[in-house]
C-alpha cells in the first residue's frame, strides 16, 4: 500500500518490524468496531457494515507483516464460536466501544473468559478502546478500571519478558485514524 498518511504508516511499520507473520483474532462485543477496523486496515476506507454473523478471514500484508486476520461476530450467539479459532493464534485484538459504558460489564465478562482460557494463556492481547472521538467515550484509566485490568498491563514502551502474557490497552478512533497504529506496532513485536 502506498500514498498519504496510511501508506507512510505501513512503510514505517515495515522498516521497524520487517518480514513477520501472524494469525490475529479480532474479538469484542457487537458494534465495537471490529469489522470497521479490519476494513480500514485492508482498504484505508471506512464503510458501514452489517453485524458480523460468520467469521470473516482476511489476509493482509501491512508493512511487510503478513497477517491472517479473523473477524469474529460479537453478538451473543457468535461468541460461542470464538473458542473454535483459538488454536495457533499469535495475537488477540479485543475491541471495546469506549463510548458505551453501559456495556463495559458485558465486555469485561467476555474478556475475563478469554484471559482465563488455557489455549490463550501466552497469547498477546491488545485491548482497543474504540470511538474516542465520541462525546461519551471514557478515558483510558476508566476503561482499564471497568475491565479490571489494573496491574495486568505489561507496558507500551517495552517488550514483556516471557514470564507474563503481553497485554496492553490503547485508546483509538478507527474512523479518525487515531491510536491503532501504536497498538499494532506494540503487537508486532510479539509476532515471528
Amino acid at each position: 500500500m502506498s500514498g498519504g498518511w496510511f501508506g507512510w504508516f505501513w512503510d514505517f511499520f515495515a522498516s521497524i518490524f520487517g518480514n513477520k507473520s501472524g494469525k490475529i483474532l479480532f474479538l469484542g462485543l457487537d458494534n465495537a468496531g471490529k469489522t470497521t477496523l479490519l476494513g480500514k486496515l485492508a482498504t484505508d476506507q471506512v464503510h458501514v457494515h452489517r453485524p458480523t454473523f460468520h467469521p470473516n478471514v482476511e489476509e493482509l500484508t501491512l508493512g511487510g507483516i503478513k497477517l491472517k486476520t479473523i473477524d469474529m461476530g460479537g453478538h451473543v450467539e457468535a461468541r460461542r464460536l470464538w473458542k473454535d479459532y483459538f488454536t495457533k493464534v499469535d495475537g488477540v485484538v479485543f475491541i471495546v466501544d469506549a463510548a458505551a459504558p453501559e456495556r463495559f460489564v458485558e465486555a469485561k465478562h467476555e474478556l475475563d473468559m478469554l484471559l482465563q482460557t488455557e489455549d490463550l494463556n501466552k497469547t498477546p492481547f491488545v485491548i482497543l478502546g474504540n470511538k474516542i472521538d465520541l462525546p461519551k467515550a471514557v478515558p483510558e484509566d476508566q476503561l482499564v478500571a471497568a475491565l479490571g485490568l489494573q496491574g495486568m498491563q505489561t507496558g507500551k514502551a517495552r517488550k514483556a519478558d516471557g514470564s507474563v502474557r503481553p497485554l496492553e490497552v490503547y485508546m483509538v478512533s478507527v474512523v479518525k485514524k487515531v491510536g491503532y497504529g501504536d497498538a499494532f506496532r506494540w503487537l508486532a513485536q510479539y509476532l515471528k
